[in-house]
């Protein structure tokens, strides 16, 4: 499907130079003379690239039908994540590369969302945050309570994560799994 480069949002995929890539940025610019842009940052659903790419913004732009199906974690090995769709128990999996290192949080059981395009699994939209149980951790020393001071813990995926001195082992917390960073004790 056509659309114009001018309406190009956050979010949709496109097909450029044969690929497909996800906006993850778009803003229209008008540079007082000239026609107007949309400059947009686009990602490859496959490798992971960052691009920064400006368009005409009366230019035509292929965007692709891409379904967002909520999938239950599986299990990974060396080069892949498996998924299910709960509704037809149909395994997809998508390759490490394309995770990326957000899958270091990822929970057997839990559900995520996968993108797919004619019948493939081609990408993950990352969670906003995931809640894990931290398995390993050294104690705080009393008296320790230097503003902002961190120690490091280990959750049950195995992920080493940084957390705030009052966190022990056994507590849930919630991390952000694009960042890698604590945003809270459950």
């Amino acid at each position: 499907m056509r659309t114009n480069a001018g309406n190009l949002k956050k979010g949709e995929f496109v097909r450029h130079q044969n690929e497909i890539w996800q906006v993850q940025k778009a803003e229209f610019y008008s540079p007082g003379k000239g026609s107007a842009l949309m400059k947009a940052r686009i990602k490859n659903v496959l490798s992971g690239k960052n691009l920064d790419y400006t368009y005409k913004s009366n230019e035509d732009v292929e965007t692709v039908d891409v379904t967002s199906i909520e999938m239950q974690y599986l299990y990974k090995d060396a080069e892949n994540y498996y998924f299910m769709d709960e509704r037809s128990y149909e395994q997809y999996s998508v390759a490490s590369s394309v995770v990326g290192d957000v899958g270091r949080f990822f929970k057997e059981g839990d559900k995520y969302y996968i993108f797919v395009y004619n019948e493939k699994a081609i990408s993950i939209r990352p969670p906003m945050s995931v809640r894990l149980k931290i398995i390993e951790t050294e104690d705080a020393a009393k008296g320790d309570t230097v503003s902002g001071a961190k120690k490091t813990a280990k959750v049950e995926t195995g992920a080493t994560v940084m957390v705030p001195l009052f966190v022990k082992a056994g507590d849930e917390i919630t991390i952000n799994p694009e960042t890698g960073d604590y945003t809270g004790r459950v």
